[in-house]
């Protein structure tokens, strides 16, 4: 489907609006895996069913976990660690997240497993886990290309319990194997290599340890010991998902706030919300919360001051190349851009009518709805992306803009 934002500009009322947004994708998925492993029965509320999280859901039950849904809560009754099946067939989709956590986690279990996944993640890079998870003993036949999906994994009886990983493509490789390390019998110890934000991985940190893992980490050597216990979790509001309503306020002056997001969140990305306090152009680092670089891209035309958006060269892997899909997309706009390896700069200016190319990707499709709300004629082809990890984005918004216009 297409979506046709509605430009708002200077037709507000600037009452002030409360939103609703799904659970935190990054802690849904946490928490599905953490509690699939742990000893005794979890009850999860506040879990995102968005796509990429039913997928992941999908996934646990496929290979043996017990859950179960009732109203806003859903049951996991975990595994203690070790699977009663030896075989399985899943199909991670388009999810990166699964697609990194749940080879860790079989990498840990006894037998053979075949995981496949959607032409969009053969792109996504997945070596550097499993070079670390073959160091680690497990086993892989890949099925195509080699070091990518679809393959069988084969996991071991004994577990190498020192092993190194590298981060630089993404921190989910790091924090895949520090939620399974729990499964061996004896404490595994993780080395890092390479540079990235560990925003994230101090996310699953504290997560491992609210369920019972002992987790120290001594200059980026990790040690993981004891064992995961279930427990009732509340799962946070999806800080990406808000950071879009945030946005709106920055070029309409609007008062939206987005209902359960507290800046002491320890998702990354409310480094963002924070910064839209003030930014008004200039340079910025966004390595550790890269997953708004489209966001803000989408709002920097309006700014007073150009912006540079840097530190960002892993983001050319997601779901597509988000570099080259910003510069596309704002220069069909006439919005001048300067496109580098790792950044991107974009000068102030009215955006123009034009043709947003999503390329396939959710963030893509949010972000440049909100530059539709101060640009006339901007159309979002194959809007319904949105539904890998907030299926109403577009609904949620048109509510929003009517209430802002009343």
């Amino acid at each position: 489907m297409n979506y046709l934002p509605e430009n708002i500009y200077k037709k507000t009322n600037n009452n002030k609006i409360e939103v609703c947004v799904p659970g935190s994708k990054s802690i849904t998925a946490r928490a599905l895996l953490i509690s699939a492993i742990a000893n005794g029965e979890s009850t999860l509320t506040g879990v995102q069913y968005s796509d990429d999280c039913q997928t992941f859901l999908d996934c646990i039950i496929k290979l043996g976990i017990g859950v179960t849904r009732e109203g806003d809560n859903l049951k996991i009754h975990g595994c203690g660690g070790k699977l009663k099946q030896s075989s399985a067939q899943i199909n991670v989709g388009s999810a990166g997240t699964a697609a990194r956590f749940l080879p860790a986690f079989l990498a840990f279990q006894q037998g053979e497993f075949l995981i496949d996944c959607s032409k969009q993640m053969l792109k996504r890079p997945v070596a550097p886990l499993i070079a670390a998870l073959i160091k680690l003993g497990a086993k892989f036949t890949f099925l195509g290309q080699e070091n990518c999906y679809p393959f069988i994994i084969e996991g071991t009886r004994n577990p190498v319990c020192k092993i190194d990983v590298d981060i630089t493509g993404s921190s989910q490789f790091l924090s895949a194997l520090l939620i399974s390390s729990v499964c061996a019998n004896s404490p595994v110890t993780v080395e890092v290599c390479g540079n990235h934000s560990l925003n994230y991985v101090d996310m699953t940190v504290k997560m491992m340890k609210e369920f019972g893992a002992e987790v120290c980490d001594t200059d980026g050597v990790y040690t993981i010991g004891g064992g995961y216990f279930g427990r009732a979790y509340a799962v946070e509001p999806d800080v990406s998902a808000a950071a879009y309503f945030y946005a709106i306020n920055k070029i309409l002056g609007t008062d939206i706030s987005v209902k359960g997001i507290s800046f002491d969140s320890m998702q990354g990305d409310i480094k963002f919300i924070e910064l839209l306090k003030t930014f008004n152009g200039g340079r910025v680092d966004m390595g550790g919360f890269s997953d708004q670089a489209l966001t803000l891209a989408a709002i920097a035309p309006y700014l007073d001051k150009p912006t540079e958006i840097c530190n960002v060269s892993h983001i050319r892997g997601q779901e597509c190349d988000r570099i080259a899909a910003i510069n596309k997309n704002l220069t069909a706009m006439g919005v001048r851009c300067e496109e580098r390896a790792d950044a991107i700069k974009i000068y102030p200016s009215q955006p123009s009518a034009a043709t947003i190319n999503t390329f396939g990707d959710h963030r893509v499709a949010m972000s440049f709805a909100i530059t539709g709300l101060r640009c006339d004629g901007l159309v979002i082809e194959n809007a319904e992306v949105c539904s890998k990890t907030f299926k109403n984005y577009f609904e949620v918004l048109d509510k929003t803009v009517e209430k802002l216009t009343i």
